[in-house]
Order: C-alpha cells, then structure tokens, then sequence
C-alpha cells in the first residue's frame, strides 16, 4: 500500500511512526498550510493558538481590569512612610479617587445611575412644586409620581422603554377597570337596593381576591421583572381606591381618586421615557452588537485553547486561567445577548425593521448552536486525556481486566502529573522559524519488515497528531480568527463589518482539512497493516485511540460547518441592513402565519426536520421547571382504574376521572400560586370593610402593608424569602433616612430635593450598579411614603391625617406607622406563602434534576447508532431543539438552585455545594451527548463494514444502552425519592468491555488466516496493556467463551488461544457477515461511541458518588423493616 503523493501546499507524511522516545522532552509540531481569514492567501509561516501578550493587555483593559499609573492606590499607613510620603501618598490617592470617580460617572454604569436620580428628582417636584401639585388635585399620594420612576426607572434601553411603557398602559387600565367596576357595584348594591355587607362582600371576594388572584397567576404565568413591576403598580392604584378611600367603603361614586391615579401615572411614565430617550440613549440594537461581539470572541478564544489542548495532549490548557476566564466572559454574554435580542425586538418591530430582527435572531441562534459545538469539542478532548492517563498508568503495569483498568483511572485526578501527560507540542511564536521536519520520525525507511514499536498510547497519539496536527491547528487559526474578528464596527453605528472573504477562506480551510485527514486516515491504516505483520496486542489500544482522534477531528468539522451557517447569516443580516426596507406586518396580528411566511422565508435556523416532535418540549426561557410530567401524573390518576375495571362502575369512574382532571388544572402551580395570593388579600383587606378594624386598618396604614403582601408574595418559597428579607431591610434605611433628612431640613422643599437627590443616588447605585435591586428600590419607596408624604400634609392637602399631625407632620409618628405596615404585610406574605400551598424551590429543583437524568436516559436509550441503521443515516438520536430544551431546562435549574439556598427547614440548609456539583455533571454529560450527535449526524451513509459491525454488536449495544438508562433511572429515582442508594450499582463499565470484547472477536473472525501464537509472546510486556484484557474479556463473556453454570467468570484465560482460533474458524462458516470487507477505519465508529460511553460511566459514577455523600449507602447489613 503506497502512500498518496503530497500536494504542492502540503508538505509529505512521514514514513514511519516513532520508534520510541523522544529524547527530548518538548517536540515542535511542523508547519502546515493555513489560510488567512482575512484575505484568503495560503501561507505556511509559524503561528500560534495562544492569545497573544498584547492582545491579552487590551483584553483585560477593555473589561476594566488595567489600571493605570495615575489611578492607582498608594499605601498611607506603611511603617517605612515618613511623613512627607504619606501626605504625598493621601493626595495622590484622593486626586486618584476623583479621576476614578469621574471615570466611573462617565461610564455605561455611571450615566444609568445619574439618569435615574435625574428621573426621581423630577418625579419628586409634583410633590414640592405647587402648580404641578394643584394640577393633581387635593387628595394626598402624590408621592406615586415619583414612586413610578423607581419601579420603571429610565436605565434601560428604548426597546425595554417601550416594553415598560405597553406594560404600564396595560396595568393602569387594569387597574382602572378593576376601581370602577368596583365601585359601580358598592353604589348599586349598597346605595340602590340598601345591603352595605352584600356589597363589601361582593368587592371583597370579587374585586380584591379576584382582581389580585388575577395578578399573581400572571405574575407566575409570565415570569418577567417587568411584568412584575406593572404588577405592582396595578396593585398601588387599586389599593389606593379600593380600600384606603372612603368611596367604595360608604357606597358613593367618586372619580375623583381615579382621576387623580390617571394623572400621576401618566406623569411618571412620562418623565421616565423622556429622560430615557433624551438623557444618554440606550439602544438595545447597539447592547445586541456589542454582546454579540463579546460571545464571538469568547467562542473564538476557547476554540484555540481546546484545540491547543488537544495537539499537546495536556489538560492543563483547560484547567488555566485564561481558559476559565473565556468560559466566564462567554457565560456572562450570553445572558445579556439573549435578553438583548428580546429587548432589540421592540425596536426592531417598531422601526419596521422585522426581517432584520429576524436574521438577528438567527445570527444568536447559530451562537448557540456553536457553543454546544464548543462543548462537544470540550467533551472530545476530555477522551483523549482520559485515554492518555490510562496508557500512561498501564505502561510499567502487569495487564488488568478492562474493569479493573478502568477503576484504576478513575483514581487519578486528571492533569496533575506531568509524567502521565502526552509529551506536549511546542508552539513556536509569531516570529519563529519554519520546522517542517518531524523530530523523531525516521522518514527514510517504509519497510512493512521493519516492525515500528509502540510502548504506549501516547506514542500513537503523537503519530496522529504528526500526520494531522498541523492541518487541524491551521484550521482551528482559521476558525478562531474569523470569530475574534469584530463583526461589527464601532459606536454609534455599528455597521455590519464582516470580511466577504471570511466565506471563502473557511471553505477553503475547511478543504485543505479533510483533504489532509483523508491522507492521514490512509497513512495512519497503513501503519495498522504493518502491525499486522506482528502482534496484535496494540489493536484494540490503536482502535480507541484513532477514535479519540477521529472523534476531535469530525467534531471540529462539524463546528467549520456550523461557522459556514454563522457566515451565511451574518451576511444575509448586512444585505438587509443595507437595503433598508420597512414593514410592520406584526399589527395585523390576526392574519395566520402563512400570511408571515411570505415575509419572512425560512432562515438557516427556522427549517425544522420531520422529526421535531421530541420527548422534551421546548421551554419558554422564564418558564420554572414543572418537576414531574404530566404523563406521569396522568398515569397515576389512572392505574387504579384501569386495574379494577371489572370491580368498578363506568359511571362512577367516567364521572371521577372528569372531577380529578379538573382537580388536576386547578392544582397547577400558577392557578395555585394565584388562588393563594388571592385569598391572602380577601384575609388582609377584609380589616378595611370590617366596621371594628377599619380605624385600625387606616391609622396604621394598613394600604402599605397590603402593597407589601404583594410585593412579597413569590412563586418559590425562597424567593419569598428573599425578597422579604431585602424589603425589611430597606424600610429600615429608608424610614431612618427620612426621619433624619426631615429633621435637618425642618421640611424644606430645597433642602428635601437636594437630600433626596443624594438618597436616590444611593439607591439607584445599590440597584443597577451592585445589583441589589430589590434592597436599593425598597429603600427609596420607604423613603417616599415618609419624606414625600409628610411634605404633602403640610401643603394643606385633602386627607384625615390628624393622628400624624395634619399640617405639622410628626414625622417620628409617619416613619413608624409605615414600618409597622410594612413589616406586618411582610410578614403576612411569607405566612401565606409558607403555610397556603407552599411551592418549595428544594422540591422543584429536587423534582426537575431527576426529570432532566432521567430524561437524558430515555434519550440514550434511543441508541446513537441504532438509529443509523433504522434511519440509514438520515436521522440523528437527538431530535431537532432537543438540545437547546435541554440546555435551556438546566440553566433553568440553576436559578431554582439559588432560590433553594435561601429556604430553612428544620433538616438543614440547603445543599448548594453538592447540588452545584450534581449540575455540573449534568452538563458535561449534556457536552457527551452532543458530541455523540456530532459523531453520527455527520455521516451520508454507512459502509459496508460498518453496517456488518453495526448488526454483528446489536445486542451488546442495546444491553449497553439499556444499562445506561436503568442507571440514569436508579439515579434519578434516587434524588426524587431521597433514598440511599445500593453498593450494588449496575456496572456501565462492565457492558461497555463486553462490547470491546466483541468487537475483538469480530476483528479476529475478519482477519487473515493465521495462528494467533503472538497473543502471548509476552504477555507481561507493557505492549500488551489494555489489548489482553480484551482478549480476557472475548474469552470470558458468552456461553461459547467458557462462562460456567452459576455465571461466575475465571479470572484467566478460558482455554488456549488454538482453541480460540478454532472456534472462531468454525463460527466463521456459518456467519453471514464473515465474508463482509471490513476496512480499519469502519471500526471508528464503534470506537468513538464506546469513548463517548465510557465519558457518560465516568459522569454516572460521579454522581452516583455525590449522592452517596448526600443520602448515604445501603449495604447487606442495613436493617429496614421497623
């Protein structure tokens, strides 16, 4: 077998693998042709996938973490100072802190905080301003303007401005409707026909637990922060009618009140947009760039050092600093790019720019579809570090079982010895010379009688990588390059500056790489035939190993095609944006959607396949995990009827199964949470129509203890608690805040102002700069309903408020009447959400955490290469969006995660620890998964020796994906139920050697005639390491190969290796697919599924282990029935 002639570009493979170590201890990987992105000129000059010094310096100045020589903080109290040097040093640190300052007030930041204080401050004059407050009217509260600039505060982009201005309109029409329909009915039931009670009654059941019962099944339905704050604004208008005046109470129509709640609501929604749209304009188009920028470069930086990686057969790449910082700046931008996008829709759509917001919609799904690509990249990595510290460990060892092998790798923690580590590749810098000669490689003889000598896989590995290496790292330069390219430019435009050659450069990257696997795969299967000659104790390592490799290399191809859709989309969005076409199509929301389609073609990422219908619907991104499925539940209404169908009536069971269905509807989580909420607010406003509590209700504020309910009522038990705990605090600071500011000032509308100003300052900073929103907004609404309100009573405004001084406020008397409010309408929010129905984050989480284990066993159960063959590699075992479901799911998770941290029970606290680590194994087997898909969707048909191969390990592949699932089912059942688990643990391990073992035997049976004299030249020699335990394995599994009566297995060889050859003759003659051709490279395919397999036991076994440490361990000893 010849070698293929070396084209012009690509220098000649060498002739021979290595012959044994290298001398030294670093070898540098030759120089191979790569393209420029830029320009698409070939080039062969040395280069590097580590971001450059340089580069990095920039990097880390642009995300805030350079700091210059002028801004940087001395030392004052040092010992060694004199007295000089510490004055020197306090002025330098305070002109230092200024520039910071001024730094920090100029930032994104910075400008958001000013623009709020500006909104607040404005919003407060129609309290101090006496023409803008005679304009409101009489009646006090008109603090509410400015309560409505710090619920829907301006530091947000114009597309989240006009989404919080429709969802303003929505809530004070809302509201609106509720106070007058209410009232209407107080006037006809209590004034004309003469039943006060009926109608407090009716307005109490109805208009308050109906109204508010509506408002919190939104809340939970729709689960948006802004659909929360409109909320809450309905919720302070008709509180503010409905039980504080006294028109509905005495049964008499007032518009007066209503009025006036249209008036400051407008107000406020007003100033808030103005100062939005005029004061540092935010557009959510410009945020959309911009993150998409930083995922690209992110994406791009972790694309290089993955591949470095792999080429140098270290893991110490993906364990350093720079890869965990592009992991992080790439977690960090895809929350922002997906809540960009949302927010860039309502600009989009009210600009007419739909089929713009369409491509940019494509542009961020084809990020994501990278990113899983990236995973799966990472994943495939992670088997060659495996494989290499498994070679590594069996080199000076005496052969093993594969069991015993691969419980021996387990122990070792990855990437911490070097000695075990693959001799890594040297990289040469920019400035290095060529080095197209490999170190080591004897290129002068190709004599199949010259036996080449492998001690280990790594050696193997460095064969790979020599005849691969250089075209795989030219093309991960050339992917990584056209991803840390900006594609688009710079403030205010951003135009669309994506390089027309980039397509072409990939293409032509992306040729020179399967050009240059295609020959490698030919050198490196005729290095297999040379073996041939000798033993065959190095198949089965070689096998895995090239499967290791192959597997990376498919799965970076298929990430240069997904890159070739990102390039495609990307330059359908700049044909569009300069076209500049307007529609708005969306305001005949009626018309169907064929009436769209013709608007709006099919794009890249909107074409589903047939098979879109998966086990897993797609979620809403806010949507909270369900927890158990409605098929199960279902299924357990049902069972007891279906069993007993002949002891039963039809009747009584048609009619029992309807009444438990409807049962089952108002049982959902949201009609819950909304029933709950409801009758909380009938309980608490009852006190306002009770004759004996009205007074009490009314002096002590009972309206803002009722806002406060609402306020804290949350979905999940922890979130209750958090937000209690934040709204208790902030009355706190807000309530001291005003009644010290009051005192100083003496209620002087300039001194409140400028007071106010720095109060509103401070929180807004507390809210957008530290992220604290629920404290920092919490702290300002306490400090309005105080300061605000005290400065109303003495303008002589339209209100009983005798019992806090009337026309002289007594603000003690203001401050502490609202904190009792406040903390008693707090405390009834986490009474009612504890004790009525409580949804507990821990059992949502706990609930949602088994369903996705249990759901990605059904999955693999599926069988990734089953479906190949019923499919004929037309389908792939993951359905269309079922990884994006499933990724979306766990992400949910995770916030469930945090909620759950701040619920007590009597058990304990929450687990975070163990429970973030149970998350992490879920999402590397998630990676696993996705790689697996890489493996076998892109495949256009099946050879003829992998379909042979495919039917001969049918029955071990179903029995490998059946244990599998059974174990991601012990495992799920395990953290639903929170049962110990068994020492007894089904073995993944186990089913996966059975299937190595037969595919040993399907390559011995395929084999030219020979005695297999070689298996045991020496079979201590590190040579045989893994190869004889596949031979122990193929001799002990099956009936045929010497399995005993009670199916306990020896633990040495069955039989001699003669009696093998002849039983394989003899099986030989009777098989039908023992005439079939089998080439070397047909076996990849099964060795990349069993790499990816043993990845999955490896997960499976950590989290068996997690859970072990959580509920402990059931032996032979334990005693259970009591």
């Amino acid at each position: 077998m010849s070698s293929p002639s070396p084209s012009n570009n690509i220098p000649p493979y060498p002739q021979g693998p290595p012959a044994g170590r290298r001398a030294s201890k670093r070898s540098k990987l030759r120089v191979g042709t790569f393209i420029e992105p830029s320009t698409g000129e070939r080039s062969r000059r040395t280069f590097t996938l580590r971001l450059p010094l340089r580069r990095r310096s920039v990097q880390a100045a642009l995300n805030g973490n350079g700091t210059s020589a002028n801004t940087a903080i001395l030392p004052v109290f040092s010992d060694q100072q004199s007295i000089s040097e510490r004055s020197h040093a306090a002025a330098h640190n305070l002109r230092a802190g200024v520039v910071r300052g001024f730094q920090w007030l100029n930032s994104p930041t910075g400008r958001g905080v000013l623009k709020c204080t500006l909104a607040y401050t404005i919003a407060s004059l129609a309290t101090f301003l006496a023409p803008i407050s005679d304009f409101l009217g009489k009646p006090d509260g008109k603090h509410v303007v400015a309560t409505i600039t710090v619920y829907f505060h301006p530091a947000r982009s114009a597309g989240s401005m006009i989404e919080a201005i429709l969802i303003a309109i929505v809530a004070v029409a809302y509201a609106q409707l509720v106070s007058i329909l209410s009232m209407c009915t107080s006037v006809l039931v209590g004034g004309v026909w003469g039943n006060p009670a009926l109608a407090h009654t009716l307005v109490l059941v109805v208009f308050i637990g109906g109204g508010f019962g509506f408002i919190g099944w939104l809340k939970q339905r729709i689960n948006n922060p802004l659909v929360n704050v409109g909320s809450t604004l309905a919720s302070l208008a008709i509180i503010g009618v409905v039980t504080k005046e006294t028109a509905v109470l005495a049964s008499v129509f007032s518009n007066q009140k209503i009025i006036q709640l249209l008036k400051m609501l407008a107000m406020g929604i007003t100033i808030t947009t103005v100062v939005n749209l005029l004061v540092w304009r935010v557009s959510a188009l410009h945020l959309l760039r911009q993150s998409m920028t930083k995922t690209s470069t992110a994406l791009g930086d972790m694309l290089a050092m993955i591949t470095h990686g792999f080429l140098s057969g270290a893991q110490d790449e993906l364990l350093s600093k720079e890869f965990n910082a592009a992991s992080a700046a790439y977690k960090s931008a895809y929350p922002q790019l997906t809540k960009n996008l949302r927010e860039a829709k309502f600009e989009r759509y009210f600009l007419g720019q739909e089929k713009i917001y369409q491509l940019d919609r494509a542009v961020v799904k084809s990020m994501e579809t990278l990113a899983q690509s990236i995973g799966g990249l990472r994943s495939a990595a992670n088997t060659q570090f495996a494989l290499l510290k498994e070679s590594f460990e069996q080199a000076d060892q005496p052969p093993l079982s594969p069991r015993m092998q691969r419980t021996a790798s387990t122990i070792l923690k990855s990437g911490k010895d070097r000695s075990l580590v693959l001799q890594a590749i040297q990289e040469a810098s920019d400035e290095g010379g060529d080095d197209s000669v490999l170190p080591g490689i004897d290129r002068r003889r190709s004599d199949v009688s010259i036996a080449p000598s492998f001690r280990n896989s790594g050696e193997i590995f460095e064969l790979f990588i020599a005849l691969l290496g250089p075209s795989m790292k030219s093309l991960a330069y050339t992917l990584s390059e056209v991803l840390r390219d900006p594609p688009f430019g710079s403030a205010p435009q951003y135009e669309i500056l994506i390089n027309d050659q980039f397509r072409q450069s990939l293409t032509d990257a992306l040729g020179l790489f399967n050009d240059a696997r295609d020959r490698a795969l030919h050198e490196l299967y005729k290095y297999l035939e040379m073996d041939r000659t000798r033993s065959e104790q190095i198949q089965a390592d070689f096998e895995e190993v090239a499967a290791a490799c192959g597997h990376f290399s498919f799965s970076l191809q298929s990430f240069a095609e997904e890159m070739q859709k990102y390039l495609d989309v990307l330059d359908d969005l700049k044909h569009e944006s300069q076209i500049k076409r307007r529609s708005w199509h969306w305001l005949v929301w009626w018309r169907s959607k064929d009436h769209h389609s013709r608007f709006f073609p099919a794009l890249p990422y909107n074409q589903v396949p047939e098979e879109q219908e998966g086990l897993i619907k797609p979620i809403k991104k806010t949507a909270i995990p369900k927890g158990i499925p409605d098929s199960m539940v279902q299924r357990r209404d049902t069972y007891n009827w279906e069993a007993a169908k002949d002891q039963s009536s039809r009747v009584v069971a048609t009619l029992s199964q309807k009444l438990l269905r409807l049962m089952r509807r108002l049982a959902r989580d949201d009609v819950r949470f909304g029933l709950k909420v409801g009758i909380g607010a009938i309980l608490w406003g009852m006190f306002a129509f009770i004759p004996q509590t009205r007074d009490v209700y009314q002096h002590w504020r009972g309206e803002w203890g009722f806002l406060s309910f609402m306020i804290v009522c949350s979905m999940t038990v922890g979130a209750a608690n958090t937000t209690g705990w934040a709204r208790f605090l902030g009355t706190m600071i807000g309530a001291g805040a005003a009644y010290v500011n009051w005192n100083v000032t003496q209620g002087s509308a300039l001194g409140l102002i400028v007071l106010g100003w720095l109060m509103a300052f401070w929180s807004f900073w507390m809210m957008i700069a530290r992220g604290q929103a629920p404290l920092g907004r919490i702290t300002l609404l306490a400090y309005n309903v105080s300061t605000l309100y005290a400065y109303s009573l003495s303008q002589k405004v339209d209100d009983d408020d005798d019992d806090e001084g009337g026309m002289h406020p007594i603000i003690s008397e203001i401050v502490w009447h609202r904190f009792i409010a406040v903390t008693a309408g707090i405390l009834w929010g986490l009474i009612v959400c504890r004790l009525i129905w409580p949804i507990s984050a821990r059992k949502k989480f706990q609930q949602g955490l088994s369903m996705l284990y249990l759901q990605m066993g059904l999955i693999w159960k599926r069988g990734p290469l089953a479906i190949l063959l019923r499919s004929d590699c037309s389908r792939s075992y993951l359905k269309s969006g079922e990884m994006t479901a499933l990724k979306k799911y766990a992400a949910r998770l995770d916030a469930l995660r945090a909620s759950a941290a701040s619920e007590f029970q009597l058990r304990g606290p929450f687990p975070a620890a163990q429970a973030g680590r149970l998350m992490h194994c879920a999402n590397r087997l998630l990676d696993a998964f996705y790689a697996m898909s890489l493996v076998t969707q892109r495949r256009g048909h099946l050879t003829e020796g992998e379909r042979a191969l495919l039917l001969y390990t049918a029955e071990e592949r179903k029995a490998l994906c059946d244990r599998i699932c059974h174990v991601f089912q012990v495992l799920a059942s395990s953290l639903m139920l929170e049962y110990p688990l068994t020492d007894a643990i089904p073995s993944v391990l186990g089913q996966r050697d059975k299937l190595l073992a037969k595919i040993f035997r399907f390559r011995k049976e395929h084999m030219p005639s020979r005695t297999l004299q070689n298996m045991d030249r020496d079979p201590q020699s590190p040579t045989a390491g893994r190869a004889n335990s596949y031979v122990t394995a193929a001799t002990s599994f099956g009936p045929s190969f010497g399995q005993t009566g009670n199916g306990s297995w020896n633990n040495s060889l069955r039989g001699s290796i003669d009696s093998l050859e002849s039983n394989i003759n003899n099986n030989n003659n009777n098989n039908p697919l023992a005439h079939v051709t089998v080439e070397e490279r047909d076996y990849a395919l099964l060795y990349a599924y069993a790499l990816v397999t043993g990845q999955v036991a490896e997960e499976l076994s950590e989290v068996a282990r997690e859970i072990e440490g959580l509920f402990g361990v059931l032996d032979k000893e334990s005693i259970l029935l009591q």
